[in-house]
């Protein structure tokens, strides 16, 4: 999966989490989707497979919930 490939798929992996987290985490959430993904990786960047893209943005999104 390319860059443009997240950028695309990035909303939907958002609402991935946003269907399994609690209700308490929305405001993290709508700070994620505040975010520009085109931001978030290089041009060059590339994913081996859908689910590292989907744990990349995991990641982010614990991140934001430690801070």
């Amino acid at each position: 999966m390319d860059a443009i490939e997240f950028v695309v798929n990035y909303e939907n992996y958002l609402n991935e989490i946003e269907q399994v987290v609690k209700p308490e985490y929305a405001p993290v959430i709508e700070r994620l989707r505040a975010h520009d993904p085109h931001d978030l990786v290089r041009p060059e960047s590339w994913f081996h497979a859908e689910r590292d893209a989907r744990g990349f943005v995991w990641t982010i999104f614990l991140r934001e919930i430690k801070k």
